[in-house]
């Protein structure tokens, strides 16, 4: 556990995944979820919230609960939709966290997949670096922690649902990434 928590450490991802905002700390309510995810999970889905964007902690913290709030109390959901929210303040905001099936991209997709939502509109533009960063760190500690196959496949939200999330943007940069596929 040692080796493996030092490994961690020089690959940036803390033990475990330490860089990730725990529910607590941005003021989520409570989830009313229940339906677990089996693991290792192959597939992730990439999405923007085409809302608000952030870039500091308090801001971010303030717009993970407005999307949390929408999805509860508009659509009538059981918590936030996606398994992690995306700052462009570099950090990851839990959300349904890694265990949870989330609500993020239909009954088909959402029982074998990772929904992964960067907070705001990527029509026009890429998210901050550490923004990218962030989520790429977070793959890595997936994979690392046994939550995520070694193989996984990342998805945009527009190849497995009719929408223009990511964002035209967004989508080309992840179009890039190891292991997009279409």
């Amino acid at each position: 556990m040692l080796f493996a928590c030092a490994l961690l450490a020089l690959l940036g991802l803390g033990a475990p995944c330490s860089f990730v905002v725990p529910r607590s700390d941005w003021k989520a309510l409570p989830s009313e979820c229940s339906k677990p995810l089996q693991h290792p999970v192959r597939y992730v889905v990439i999405s923007h919230t085409a809302g608000s964007s952030c870039d500091c902690p308090a801001s971010c913290e303030q717009q993970a609960r407005n999307v949390q709030s929408y999805h509860m109390k508009e659509r009538g959901w059981c918590d936030v939709a996606y398994n992690f929210l995306i700052g462009e303040d570099g950090h990851v905001y839990e959300g349904r966290g890694w265990n949870t099936k989330g609500d993020h991209t239909g009954p088909t997709w959402n029982p074998m997949s990772i929904g992964i939502t960067f907070m705001g509109n990527y029509m026009d533009r890429v998210p901050a670096k550490r923004a990218l960063r962030a989520a790429l760190n977070l793959l890595k500690c997936g994979v690392s922690q046994g939550f995520l196959r070694s193989n996984y496949e990342v998805k945009g939200h527009r190849d497995v649902q009719s929408t223009l999330s990511p964002g035209d943007q967004l989508y080309e940069v992840i179009q890039r990434w190891d292991h997009y596929r279409e």
